[in-house]
C-alpha cells in the first residue's frame, strides 16, 4: 500500500482490524499503533504471544525501538494509560502551556485544536473556551483579531486546568454510572463518573457544549431536561445495557415521568 493516498488510512485500519480479529477483549488497534492490555504477567505474555503470532502470520515487521512491552502505564495517542486511569502527555500539556498568545485566527484554530483534544479532561469546557470561539466569529479583515481580557482569562483558565494533571478513570462494567447534569442560561455541563467501595466519585469523561440559538429561548426546566437528553445520546456507548442513575440539582424534573403538563416540547 503507497504511502500519500486518501483511501490509505481506512485500507490499513480494515486490515488491521481484519488481523486481530477475535483479539478485541485485550488488544486495541489504531493505524499501527497496538495497544495491548492484561489483568496480570502471565495473562500479558499470552495475549503478546498471540498479538504477535497474527502479526507474524502476515508477514508484518515490528521495529523493536518503538515497542513498549510488560509496563504499567504507557504512552498512548496522547494520552498516558494504565492501572485504571489516563491522563495527558506531559510533553502535549507543555506545549499548550508553552504557546503563545494567538494573534491571527490561523492561531486561535491551532490552539482550539490542541486543546480540544483534552477536552475530555476538563469540566466545562465548551464554557471556558467561549471568548476564543466568539473571537473567530468576529468579522475583522483577513486575519486580524481582538484579543480581549476575557480571551487571556480562557487561555489562562484552559492552561491551569491542564497543567493540574487531569485523570480520568475507566469505566467499571460492574458498577453503576453515575451522571451528574448541570445546564446555565447559556450551556450546559456533563459528568460521568462512579463510586468506589469507599463511596469515593472517580470521574470517567466530562462533556459540555453550548446552546444553539433556538435552544436559549428554553425555560429552565426545558434545558435541564435538554442536557439530560444530550448527556445520554453522547454517552450511550457507555449506558446501554447498563445501570445507570442521572443526579441533577432541577427538583422539578423530578415530576417527569408522571406528568408533563401540557408544555409540548417536555412531552417530546
Amino acid at each position: 500500500m503507497p504511502f500519500g493516498l486518501v483511501s490509505a488510512p481506512f485500507t490499513f485500519s480494515k486490515f488491521m482490524a481484519e488481523l486481530l480479529k477475535g483479539c478485541e477483549d485485550f488488544c486495541v488497534p489504531y493505524l499501527d499503533d497496538v495497544a495491548i492490555f492484561s489483568n496480570s504477567l502471565d495473562e500479558h505474555v499470552k495475549h503478546l504471544d498471540v498479538i504477535l503470532g497474527k502479526i507474524g502470520n502476515a508477514e508484518l515487521k515490528i521495529k523493536p525501538s518503538k515497542c513498549s512491552l510488560g509496563r504499567k502505564t504507557v504512552k498512548y495517542l496522547g494520552h498516558v494509560v494504565g492501572n485504571g486511569i489516563r491522563s495527558p502527555v506531559e510533553a502535549k500539556i507543555q506545549t499548550i502551556v508553552n504557546f503563545p498568545a494567538p494573534k491571527t485566527k490561523t492561531e486561535i484554530r491551532r490552539l482550539i485544536g490542541m486543546i480540544g483534544y483534552y477536552s475530555r479532561y476538563i469540566k466545562d469546557y465548551a464554557k471556558i473556551v467561549e471568548p476564543l470561539i466568539n473571537a473567530l466569529r468576529l468579522k475583522y479583515k483577513r486575519e486580524q483579531i481582538t484579543w480581549t481580557p476575557e480571551c487571556q482569562r480562557a487561555f489562562d483558565t484552559i492552561k491551569g486546568k491542564l497543567v493540574e494533571r487531569p485523570v480520568l478513570h475507566a469505566p467499571d462494567y460492574s458498577k453503576q454510572f453515575i451522571i451528574q447534569v448541570d445546564s446555565s442560561n447559556t450551556g450546559t455541563g456533563v459528568v460521568l463518573c462512579q463510586r468506589d467501595e469507599n463511596g469515593e466519585e472517580h470521574p470517567i469523561l466530562y462533556l459540555s457544549r453550548k446552546f444553539i440559538k433556538a435552544e436559549l429561548n428554553y425555560c429552565t426546566t426545558e434545558r435541564e431536561c435538554l442536557s439530560i437528553i444530550y448527556a445520554i445520546k453522547k454517552l450511550h456507548h457507555y449506558l446501554d445495557g447498563q445501570p445507570f442513575k442521572i443526579e441533577t440539582d432541577h427538583n422539578p424534573l423530578v415530576w417527569l415521568q408522571s406528568n408533563v403538563g401540557n408544555n409540548q416540547r417536555l412531552m417530546r
